[in-house]
């Protein structure tokens, strides 16, 4: 990727993020002023309720976006399986018609494949507009790493140019801040060996991805 790629993708995560972080920063901004204004207490509670709410959420998706998208210079070439399961599980705490199945057979794993891992994660989030099942894998094996992201249920919603930047198939100059995400961890598995797949059905998505264990890894 030549430099005005590598700056056009990074201002396509950058608008991403910002999308992202938007409607709750707005909801804080928006709690603020009518704190302000509110005299009555039962209802100043009520505002400080929806601020924490908001805050908790934003600090959530910073706290992902630092790992999925960002250098995660606070963690280092290994990164502890509790802290992309918990960001995970952060993502789905207001959506009760979700649910997780884990099978992490794994203490550690790669940078390269948490991001991989925290990003699959968020497409099938964003496949389940109805609600329904995640169930989320990975394993080292015969000196990879495997991962499987599986999104069940009614009515899955899924963007096939998502599914190009994922496997590599979308023109580069098709790319925006929809697809950028996908572009990039198709790139980091590139980059150190692996590659990235994908199937969408009537009633579920799977997502998987395959990442060469070695001490090289570019995360």
């Amino acid at each position: 990727m030549d430099d005005r790629q590598s700056i056009d993708l990074a201002a396509m995560l950058c608008s991403r993020l910002c999308h992202d972080m938007l409607s709750p920063v707005g909801a804080l901004s928006n709690g603020l002023e009518l704190l302000a204004m509110e005299t009555d207490p039962e209802m100043r509670a009520n505002v400080m309720e929806l601020l924490e709410q908001s805050a908790l959420i934003s600090t959530n998706k910073l706290k992902f976006f630092r790992l999925a998208f960002g250098a995660a210079g606070g963690f280092g070439e290994q990164v502890e399986i509790t802290e992309p399961k918990a960001l995970i599980e952060a993502l789905v705490a207001d959506k009760p018609s979700v649910s997780i199945n884990w099978a992490l057979a794994e203490r550690t794993l790669a940078k390269p494949a948490v991001k991989v891992l925290l990003n699959f994660a968020q497409l099938a989030i964003d496949a389940l507009v109805r609600g329904g099942t995640l169930d989320i894998g990975a394993e080292v094996r015969d000196g990879a790493c495997e991962i499987v992201v599986r999104a069940a249920g009614p009515k899955i919603a899924f963007d096939e140019t998502i599914g190009k930047a994922l496997d590599g198939s979308l023109d580069r100059s098709d790319l925006t801040s929809r697809t950028a995400a996908a572009h990039m961890i198709h790139l980091l598995a590139s980059e150190n060996g692996g590659g990235l797949q994908y199937h969408k059905g009537a009633d579920a998505l799977v997502l998987g991805a395959v990442l060469p264990q070695g001490e090289g890894m570019i995360g």
